[in-house]
């Protein structure tokens, strides 16, 4: 009779078992439950067992998970409201605008923008084809940043937390939801345009188009001009606004944007876009912030209005500014205009609306801009990115497959000894 030799046998399981425990990844649930300073995250997300739930089953996606000091900072912030009064649907969108489908290894961001969609996809509160969109930054020092509505900015402060089906990044701040242009214009100090929109009809198209990009002159274009654009006749003023929107089935974050770009505009003219001396322009006028996120869509600030009988007029990147195309007076005092047509409190936090023009207000977390230096990146990146992520996943479920089939080999063969 063949006997078993017992002991080596034990030993063999013993390091089965712990070679397993030390490569099989945690599920969510256990990796949420071993980080302490993801408390409150982790009762907030299970609050809400359907989106807790989705997440079990999903295979690659990243979760930026704010800490619970960001949570500490919820009632100093536009968000407060919101909590305070457990307006779940508002709290829901919020919570998937933090969810992005597929890998986002830290590792895979540089020093350009890439835009990618979140879960948060519901039309009360996105316009956006495919899913409302979160940019993505390396920084100086290896720092990683997000942006989101309202210029706000959260920093990555523990990356790459893998979990059966994903990896979690730890960030400082919550991602504000992005806002329609009425209530995010004041927000970059471009309430002449804001207020313009509101004079010509304009705001429900501004508020609700779907994917719009949104060139606005800023302040100061308005200010040279004032006089002037508030006597032109209401048709006449709205084409000229019509012909810094763009309405296409792509939105024109920057990355979308590669020099010599040609845009067909809500007036039927055409814009160019000219990338020079590490700059970006659209005609003539330079691009001072880009990339500021809409809820449908993005807006860049310009320095200059655009005309639309001059479409062919191009940029000179050797001067700051150029001369304007549209002359005119200013009014007295050099006063900005049309801001009384403002909504009353634009600025304030709405909790009432669920339609695209819905808002959830201005963000005190850390507002942002998007300089023209660092906007640009590789078409290349989001796909490299979940390339680079979907490896070392796919890598770490074929060590465990094959330390299994080893390991178990090795048993077999002590067994028949």
């Amino acid at each position: 009779m063949h006997h078993v030799p017992f002991l080596p046998l034990l030993a063999c399981l013993s390091f089965t078992i712990i070679a397993l425990a030390q490569n099989e990844t945690r599920d969510l649930t256990q990796l949420l439950q071993s980080n302490k300073n993801l408390s409150q995250f982790t009762t907030l997300l299970t609050s809400y067992g359907d989106i807790y739930a989705n997440l079990s089953f999903q295979s690659d996606v990243t979760i930026l998970a704010p800490n619970d000091d960001a949570f500490n900072k919820i009632p100093y912030t536009s968000l407060g409201p919101a909590f305070e009064a457990n307006q779940s649907q508002i709290v829901r969108s919020i919570l998937q605008y933090h969810i992005l489908p597929g890998l986002h290894p830290a590792g895979g961001y540089n020093g350009s923008f890439s835009f990618d969609k979140t879960w948060l996809q519901n039309t009360s509160y996105t316009n956006v084809t495919g899913g409302q969109v979160v940019g993505g930054v390396q920084q100086a020092g290896n720092v990683n940043v997000f942006t989101s509505g309202l210029g706000s900015r959260s920093t990555l402060i523990t990356p790459d937390l893998p979990f059966i089906g994903g990896i979690v990044h730890v960030i400082d701040n919550f991602l504000i939801p992005p806002q329609n242009f009425i209530q995010s214009a004041p927000q970059f100090n471009l309430t002449a345009a804001g207020g313009a929109v509101e004079n010509t009809s304009l705001a429900e198209y501004a508020n609700s188009q779907q994917d719009l990009t949104i060139f606005v002159p800023r302040n100061a274009a308005f200010q040279a001009l004032g006089e002037t654009l508030q006597s032109m006749p209401s048709s006449q003023l709205q084409r000229l606004l019509n012909y810094h929107i763009v309405n296409s089935s792509t939105v024109g974050y920057s990355t979308n944007l590669p020099n010599g770009t040609v845009l067909r505009t809500r007036s039927g003219q055409n814009l160019t876009i000219t990338f020079a001396s590490n700059s970006l322009f659209v005609n003539q006028a330079r691009v001072l912030q880009q990339d500021l996120l809409l809820s449908n869509g993005v807006m860049h600030v310009i320095d200059n209005f655009l005309d639309p009988d001059a479409p062919s007029v191009t940029a000179n990147p050797e001067i700051p500014t150029a001369p304007p195309l549209l002359t005119g007076t200013s009014l007295s005092e050099n006063v900005v205009p049309f801001t009384s047509f403002l909504p009353t409190g634009v600025t304030s936090f709405d909790t009432s609306s669920a339609s695209p023009t819905g808002s959830f207000g201005a963000s005190d977390i850390g507002k942002g801009t998007s300089s023209s230096t660092s906007s640009r990146r590789a078409s290349s990146t989001s796909s490299s990115q979940e390339r680079n992520g979907g490896s070392k996943l796919n890598l770490q479920r074929a060590t465990i497959a094959v330390n299994s089939g080893l390991l178990g080999a090795l048993c077999w063969i002590i067994g028949i000894l």
